[in-house]
């Protein structure tokens, strides 16, 4: 039995993904499961596992190249199958090719010479059944489509039928230039994740109406809290960054201030108050950003925070993040200062209403008690949608959330 493995609608919104490194080549014996291909998404790096077990017979896409749903992938056949024996075209997202049923032999004694020692073909039945409406020998018809099959209208084109918009167009050569007016130029491809940001924050800002307010924390006294904790983490592997502190200060002020932990539903009028509190953390990598989301935040301590941070920022840069990691967000977290910035203007990951962006902690003198002292310093940038919230909310929201983080032990307690 043949199987044709095409790429399948998984959901998300991903219409496609590019084929970063092959497992197997032709000829391979393959089992079920086997891993066959990584696959990048505009969500993650997915490793593509063999449908079937059986011998590899084709692969249709290079690495590097675009796969879109519904294409075959890769075509794997049981003992004995080799490619040219194909018979008919699975009609799923990801099925199986059963082998076309033995024509009758009164009927097979009727085919021309030509059509009988000629090896099988790659086309539809649908598109066979065209051909024998239309007349036309099948076997004499050059295909176009992936892996040369045959289309609807290689078999009109063959018949002389006028073709008004091809579904499967014959690629056309491509310029790309080395330089322009002004010198050299460097083409790199828009796809991947790079893609899928620009998307979705299009979407947040033509949606959304967009306002940010800025403030900055003494985070003194928490930075040498935080020093003492991250010694007693580091001896467990663990590394203990601001970044669990300000989750746990994040829930405490969303509670008291629930709209910015919302959504706005335009089609029923609704603003949905989230009664959990899923924060997600925006990782930079290669290519883009992702944000995987550390659930319920409100039952974890400040340690189980830190080592779940750690273990999805790491398996974001690996891209081995599973889709429902970075799912279920209600809030989320840019840390501009880890790269030197100081304050943003943090586009909101939409549909939540609200994102935090916190900047590189500097030492500032500060006047305390009619006294100048030298305190640290953090900056922070809250971007809200002002259709939910007004500015004034946004504002004692980002007051609270100060004084949270200006009282390191409140956050301790656990």
């Amino acid at each position: 039995m043949v199987t044709e493995f095409r790429f399948p609608d998984i959901g998300e919104g991903i219409t496609e993904g590019e084929i970063v490194k092959w497992h197997v080549k032709v000829g391979d014996i393959v089992k079920e499961h086997d891993i066959i291909a990584d696959v990048e998404t505009d969500k993650a790096v997915a490793q593509m596992p063999s449908p079937v077990s059986g011998t590899v017979l084709k692969l249709n896409f290079k690495e590097g190249e675009t796969v879109k749903v519904g294409d075959v992938v890769v075509v794997i056949g049981g003992r004995g199958d080799v490619l040219v024996n194909e018979k008919k075209d699975a009609g799923t997202v990801m099925g199986q090719l059963p082998e076309a049923e033995e024509e009758e032999p009164s009927k097979k004694a009727d085919l021309p010479k030509k059509q009988e020692e000629k090896p099988g073909i790659l086309a539809s039945p649908a598109t066979r059944k065209l051909a024998k409406d239309l007349g036309v020998d099948i076997f004499s018809v050059s295909g176009t489509g992936p892996g040369g099959r045959i289309t609807d209208d290689d078999v009109k084109n063959a018949k002389g039928l006028k073709v008004e918009s091809p579904t499967e167009p014959m690629q056309k050569m491509t310029v790309v230039r080395k330089f322009d007016f002004f010198g050299y130029v460097e083409h790199v491809p828009f796809k991947g994740v790079r893609k899928a940001t620009a998307k979705n924050m299009v979407k947040s800002l033509y949606t959304a109406t967009h306002v940010t307010h800025m403030d900055e924390a003494d985070i003194t006294d928490l930075y040498f809290v935080r020093e003492k904790e991250r010694a007693e983490l580091r001896k467990k592997g663990v590394h203990l960054t601001f970044l669990p502190f300000i989750l746990k200060a994040l829930v405490k002020a969303l509670k008291e201030y629930p709209y910015l932990n919302a959504t706005l539903d335009e089609e029923r009028q609704e603003i949905i108050l989230k009664k959990y509190y899923n924060i997600g953390i925006a990782v930079d990598i290669e290519g883009g950003l992702l944000v995987p989301v550390v659930k319920n935040v409100q039952l974890k301590t400040i340690s189980e925070l830190a080592k779940e941070i750690q273990e999805l920022a790491e398996k974001a840069r690996s891209r081995t993040l599973d889709t429902m990691d970075m799912k279920g967000g209600t809030f989320t977290v840019t840390n501009v200062g880890s790269i030197g910035g100081i304050f943003a203007t943090p586009i909101i990951n939409y549909p939540e209403v609200a994102i935090l962006a916190m900047g590189k902690i500097i030492e500032k003198p500060v006047v305390i008690g009619g006294k100048i002292g030298i305190r640290k310093i953090m900056p922070l940038s809250l971007a809200f949608d002002h259709r939910v919230l007004d500015g004034a909310e946004a504002a004692r929201f980002t007051t609270r959330l100060i004084e949270l983080l200006q009282d390191p032990e409140g956050l301790m307690i656990e």
